[in-house]
């Protein structure tokens, strides 16, 4: 047995002898690298749009200008002696925005700072009202037509507190959940029964 074994070594390196290696087939092969894919980028006024879409969710102050909001700029921009209309550099934008804060007492949002390139930009800026009503809250204030009703204060349903159906609901299985903190102390969660685990 010991025999055999060696008579095939021998004879698989003797063949190995024989055979001329080639460099390439010794090197590993590896995946090649991942080509990075193209990103879609909008463009400034989509993304715009997108935060106007849900801008009435935004933690905004509100802010209604003064009548006197340019003449109060212009002065603010006199008393740091900017030279021209342009904010050259951005510790003259610093001082400028810092110094219009404190005297409007309304600040630039992080967003719009690279949008202020003039000192007409910093007066147009404050001059627009910001607006945080809810579009709902609004609603209120509006005369509406004879055929349209708006619940403000809706009720949600909870079989252990209705009375008009007697607790039976058209969907029986599935729960009413309330998942904001601000509406949990306001409406009542209900948990329907399961029939399996």
């Amino acid at each position: 047995m010991l025999l055999v074994y060696f008579y095939l070594v021998t004879s698989v390196m003797a063949t190995l002898r024989k055979t001329p290696i080639l460099v390439g087939s010794l090197q590993r092969s590896f995946a090649s690298a991942a080509k990075a894919k193209p990103t879609k980028t909008g463009s400034i006024s989509a993304v715009g749009e997108s935060i106007a879409a849900k801008g009435f969710l935004r933690p905004l102050k509100p802010y209604s200008p003064p009548k006197d909001a340019a003449d109060r700029i212009r002065t603010v921009a006199a008393s740091l002696q900017l030279k021209s209309d342009q904010l050259g550099s951005l510790t003259e934008k610093f001082e400028f925005l810092n110094a219009c804060f404190q005297e409007l007492q309304h600040g630039v949002p992080n967003s719009q700072v690279h949008e202020l390139r003039t000192i007409s930009d910093v007066i147009a800026f404050y001059q627009t009202s910001v607006n945080t009503t809810v579009p709902l809250d609004a609603l209120k204030r509006v005369e509406l037509p004879e055929n349209l009703h708006i619940q403000y204060e809706y009720v949600r349903f909870n079989p252990e507190t209705d009375t008009k159906f007697n607790g039976q609901t058209a969907f029986p299985k599935s729960s009413t959940l309330v998942t904001g903190l601000k509406y949990r102390g306001k409406y009542q969660g209900h948990e329907a029964k399961r029939s399996w685990p």
